[in-house]
């Protein structure tokens, strides 16, 4: 076997054998190589083909597929099919189906039809993992495994079932050993909700107004600790049956459920699904943006993916699924712009991708996602993306090997992001329904994109002593430990609203915010508020600042950079230490970390709108989303024709260039 490691910048596809008949498996293996695809992922929705209710295995039909594929050169990710439990199974197991919100039971119909919390089915999952991975885990074809698929897909993270709260009952005796210190640890004197035994415990839904934040993040807590949990009985099985192999784990877009540094602990990559289209019309709240990028996504939007990504694994990840063309799922489902495909490839790769992988091989003609694209079309024709997959791999070819082995390189700008405080921020944010911690976190990045930044975004508990600039946009969580290590610090380092501003369990510091991080700046929040999206503020300074959503009321000996006219100051500086104690709009971030890149000595291009650039070991990528053709020499000095080793000197819409640096 050869590891993944030193073959990087491949592409490869999703591919369903048990949806086609054998005969074409050879035919469509030879496809994808004709493409230029070296990497397949297959089996993990194939539980109800592989074993049936007496408990007899049929694994031979998934020998030959795999034996067809490496037979073809292709390499092989096998997914474990554990999101798919087949009807005879949950038949047996009453209490496995998850509880939503409402009381209503999820059953069966579709997928991820299963509760984390219900252990007998983690049984059922090491029994099928462990005759895979005896079967298959030598087998030379499989370089790594897929466990599950998208953890928490459909809202599936949280469940109000019996075995979940029988579970959280448990996680709290574990966590607080003493009734009385939970009591305590959540303030539950409040309203008279103190406990006089853990069985008391129920789920934090279903009361007659807001339930404890201490209780809700508890419950978060035990969530995403079981979802990891989970995972982990598969993982360790696939190490003991199938040394050398890659395992990790295919995560999902704007999606902050549970922990993803907890989980990827254990893995050694971690992938993601990339429907750029499918997020702009799901996710997207401003109108004109939508229309302006509707066949493109935003600018931003993969890059933030591949660069959280990135972080989760000390630097390795790929994309498993990559959209293609019009998805099924979200409200509209346009067709990408003719290039996109192509551009989304190399993105990945620029941000640091191994592998990228188009979902899917072919369009099903049957099922739930008929109307979800593929490289091919359900009779078998190429469809658009098919010629761009083949672009891609020819494009890959002109690199030389070094460069098909190249390092990311470590940026200059941090951004430390942490989903235990993403998650405070939803528990607690009075009145402030407009206000979303993700999309404040994306606005910061995205403005340091503008500038033509590399972003590393890492866990707070990654190696900061390299770079110039760090931002916190969402440390909620009082952490000393990070505190101290901030301190120690050569960098600017950027603190915005809410920082520390709660303890593990949801209390206001006794200190007040910022708690800890007073050791880095001397202000004190003593008031906040909220703003409906119709209001907004300007802070006069050196530059004006427009503030939305939140703003805070600062005390200290510090002279703010700015004020609002009703007196509150804006932006607080202690040596190389700021506190933004509001959330800007964009252009007004934007401002403000250009003049935070001038103090850290980190240098700006900034770009026109739509436009992108990456660096990757020597090479420099750029990219264009918007209407408006470029001239790459106009935006970049070093862009010398001679150097460009594939794309145009005139960046189009949709385009992609890349050259060498001197």
């Amino acid at each position: 076997m050869t590891s993944i490691e030193s073959q990087t910048l491949r592409t490869g596809v999703c591919y369903y054998p048990e949806h086609w008949p054998e005969s074409r498996w050879a035919e469509d293996a030879a496809h994808m190589r004709r493409l230029g695809l070296s990497v397949v992922r297959i089996g993990e929705f194939a539980w109800s083909r592989l074993e049936s209710p007496d408990g007899e295995l049929h694994l031979d039909w998934l020998e030959r597929a795999i034996d067809t594929l490496q037979a073809a050169g292709l390499s092989i990710v096998l997914g474990t099919p554990t999101a798919t439990p087949p009807a005879w199974l949950v038949n047996r197991h009453a209490g496995i189906y998850a509880v939503d919100e409402q009381g209503r039971t999820r059953g069966f119909g579709s997928r991820r039809h299963y509760c984390f919390s219900y252990l007998p089915y983690h049984a059922d999952c090491a029994r099928i993992v462990t005759a895979l991975a005896k079967r298959f885990g030598k087998h030379p074809g499989i370089i790594a495994w897929q466990t599950d698929n998208e953890y928490g897909c459909h809202d599936t993270i949280l469940s109000y079932s019996e075995a979940a709260i029988a579970g959280f009952q448990q996680w709290c005796r574990q966590r607080y050993t003493d009734i009385d210190a939970l009591n305590t640890a959540w303030g539950n004197v409040f309203w008279s909700m103190e406990y006089t035994d853990f069985d008391e415990i129920g789920a934090p839904v279903g009361a007659v107004t807001e339930t404890n934040p201490a209780h809700r993040m508890a419950y978060w807590r035990c969530a995403s600790d079981a979802v990891v949990t989970f995972d982990r009985v598969q993982v360790d099985i696939i190490r003991a049956h199938s040394p050398g192999r890659d395992v990790l784990h295919n995560f999902m877009g704007n999606f902050v459920e549970f922990d993803h540094h907890a989980l990827s602990r254990h893995l050694d990559v971690a992938t993601w699904d990339n429907y750029p289209l499918g997020f702009l019309t799901r996710d997207g709240e401003d109108p004109d943006e939508q229309r302006r990028y509707l066949r493109t996504g935003t600018p931003d939007s993969s890059a933030f993916h591949h660069d959280l990504y990135r972080g989760c694994c000390g630097g390795r990840f790929w994309v498993m699924e990559q959209q293609p063309g019009p998805v099924n799922w979200a409200p509209y489902n346009p067709a990408p712009l003719d290039g996109m495909a192509r551009l989304w490839a190399w993105e990945a790769f620029a941000h640091g991708a191994e592998v990228l992988s188009w979902f899917r091989w072919r369009q099903a003609p049957f099922a739930q996602e008929q109307m979800h694209t593929g490289l091919l079309l359900s009779n078998g024709e190429e469809d658009t993306a098919a010629s761009e997959a083949r672009q891609v791999a020819d494009e890959i070819a002109k690199l030389d090997a070094s460069e098909l082995r190249l390092t990311t390189n470590r940026a200059q700008v941090a951004i430390l992001f942490d989903y235990a405080g993403d998650r405070a921020q939803r528990i607690q944010q009075p009145d402030g329904r407009t206000y979303d911690p993700l999309q404040h976190v994306q606005q910061v990045y995205r403005a340091c994109r503008e500038l033509g930044l590399d972003v590393d975004i890492v866990s707070s508990d990654a190696e900061l002593d390299l770079y110039s600039l760090v931002l916190l946009p969402n440390i909620t969580i009082d952490d000393p430990v990070l505190a101290e290590r901030l301190s120690h610090l050569d960098a600017t380092i950027v603190l915005f609203p809410r920082s520390a501003s709660r303890g593990v369990d949801m209390a206001i510091p006794d200190s007040l915010p910022p708690a800890s991080l007073r050791k880095l700046i001397d202000v004190t929040v003593i008031r906040s508020e909220t703003l409906p999206p119709e209001e907004t503020l300007v802070a006069r300074g050196a530059v004006a600042s427009t503030i939305t959503a939140w703003r805070e009321r600062i005390r200290s000996e510090l002279t703010p950079a700015g004020r609002f006219e009703d007196g509150w100051g804006f932006h607080y500086t202690q040596g190389r230490v700021h506190y933004i104690n509001a959330i800007p709009d964009r252009p007004s971030i934007r401002v403000l970390l250009k003049s935070l890149c001038a103090e850290a000595g980190v240098a700006v291009t900034p770009m026109p709108e739509g436009v992108r650039t990456r660096r990757r070991g020597g090479l420099r990528f750029a990219f264009n989303v918007s209407d408006t053709s470029h001239s790459i020499s106009d935006l970049f000095e070093e862009a010398a024709a001679d150097r460009i080793v594939f794309g145009e000197e005139q960046l189009a819409p949709a385009g992609v260039t890349v050259w060498r640096e001197a």
